[in-house]
C-alpha cells in the first residue's frame, strides 16, 4: 500500500528516498527546514500516514492539525524537537534511528577533542590575521583522562578510539544493566563521581528533567582545573553561561561544541568571541553515509509499522512502550 510522507527538512538521504519510491509512497518536502510554521501548514493540509522528523519543531498544534497521522521517525535519535507526549496521547508511537549514525558523531565527537585541546581555532585565527604565532598552547590527550556521560554506541565508539591515542576512560552511564562488561574502562556509579577524574568529559546523553543543565557552575566546578569539555548530544545539557564563565576564568581550558540550547546559535552569543572555544552547526550525524544510514532506517521503521502495527522496542521513545532505565543523574 502507498503511503503519504512528510520529511520535516528540504530531503532526504538517496538511500532512505529510493525505498519510500520502490514501496510506491509520496513524499513532501519542506521549503525552510527550520521553519515549524511550515510543518503545521503542511499537516493541516494533507493526510499524512507518516512524519520523518528531522530539527525543526513537530508541535502538539502540529500533530493535532493531522489526524491520519500513524507513526512519527526521529531522522537520528534525539526526540527533544518532537512534543512526544501529544504524540502518546493520540496513540502515535515515535521512533528513532539508534547507532545508524554512531560512527559519524563518534568521529566528530574525536575530533573536536582533538581541535579544542591543540586550540586549533585560535591558531587558525592567527594566520588568517597574517601572524605566525608558533605558541605552546595546547595539550596532549595522551595519557589524559576521558569521563564519558552515556555508554551507549557513541559512547563506546569514543572511548574505543580514545584508548588508542592513549587516554584511560571512565563513564556513568546509569541505563545500562549493572553486568555489563566493558574491559580496561571504569565504570562510576555517580555523575558527581565521574567529574574529578575527567580531564576531556564528553556528553553522550539524553536530555530529560534530570539531565537537563546537568554541567553547570556546581558541576563545572568538580572537574579538573584546565579541563575539556565536549558536548555532541544535546545543547540542553550545558548551562551556557556558567560554561561561559569558566571559559572566562581559565578554570575550562577550552570546549568543542556541536549543538547549542538554541539553534541556530544567534548571532550576537557570546560562544561566537571565545578562541579557545571550537563551534560545529549540529554536523555530528551528518556526513553521507550516516545521512543515507539513517534515512534507510527511517523509512523502514516507518513502512513496517504502517504495514505491520510492530516496531523495535529499542528505538521507541514513548513513555508508554519505554522499556530502558531512564537516564537519570
Amino acid at each position: 500500500m502507498a503511503y503519504k510522507f512528510l520529511m520535516t527538512a528540504s530531503t532526504l538521504g538517496a538511500a532512505g528516498q529510493q525505498l519510500l519510491i520502490d514501496a510506491g509512497c509520496h513524499v513532501d518536502y519542506l521549503t525552510e527546514s527550520q521553519d515549524a510554521n511550515e510543518v503545521e501548514q503542511k499537516m493541516a493540509a494533507a493526510a499524512y500516514d507518516a512524519v520523518i522528523s528531522r530539527t525543526v519543531t513537530l508541535s502538539e498544534h502540529a500533530i493535532a492539525a493531522c489526524p491520519s497521522l500513524k507513526v512519527i521517525c526521529k531522522h537520528g535519535v534525539g526526540v527533544t524537537n518532537i512534543d512526544v507526549n501529544a504524540a502518546t496521547q493520540r496513540g502515535i508511537p515515535v521512533l528513532t534511528t539508534p547507532a545508524t549514525n554512531a560512527q559519524s558523531v563518534a568521529e566528530l565527537t574525536i575530533g573536536l577533542m582533538l581541535a579544542a585541546s591543540r586550540h586549533l581555532h585560535f591558531f587558525q585565527h592567527e594566520i588568517l590575521q597574517n601572524r605566525w604565532t608558533r605558541s605552546s598552547v595546547g595539550a596532549e590527550l595522551y595519557g589524559k583522562r576521558l569521563g564519558l556521560v552515556g555508554f551507549g554506541e557513541i559512547g563506546q565508539r569514543v572511548a574505543h578510539i580514545a584508548q588508542a591515542i592513549g587516554m584511560t576512560v571512565s563513564f556513568f552511564d546509569p541505563g545500562l544493566p549493572d553486568d555489563a562488561q566493558h574491559p580496561n574502562i571504569t565504570r562510576l556509579q555517580r555523575f558527581e563521581d565521574l567529574l574529578p577524574v575527567s580531564d576531556v568529559l564528553s556528553l553522550h546523553c539524553p536530555v530529560n528533567h534530570t539531565t537537563r543543565k546537568m554541567l553547570n557552575q556546581a558541576t563545572l566546578a568538580r572537574l579538573p582545573q584546565q579541563a575539556v569539555v565536549i558536548n555532541t548530544s544535546r545543547g540542553e545539557l550545558i548551562d551556557e553561561s556558567a560554561l561561559i564563565a569558566a571559559l572566562h576564568s581559565g578554570a575550562v581550558a577550552a570546549a568543542g561544541l556541536d549543538t547549542f540550547a538554541v539553534e541556530p546559535l544567534p548571532a550576537d552569543h557570546p560562544f561566537r568571541a571565545f578562541k579557545n572555544l571550537i563551534l560545529t552547526p549540529h554536523i555530528g550525524g551528518s556526513t553521507q553515509a550516516a545521512l543515507d544510514a539513517v534515512a534507510c532506517s527511517a523509512a523502514q521503521q516507518c513502512l513496517t509499522y504502517l504495514d505491520q502495527q510492530t516496531f523495535s522496542p529499542r528505538a521507541c521513545v514513548n513513555p508508554d512502550f519505554q522499556i530502558n532505565k531512564e537516564f537519570t543523574l
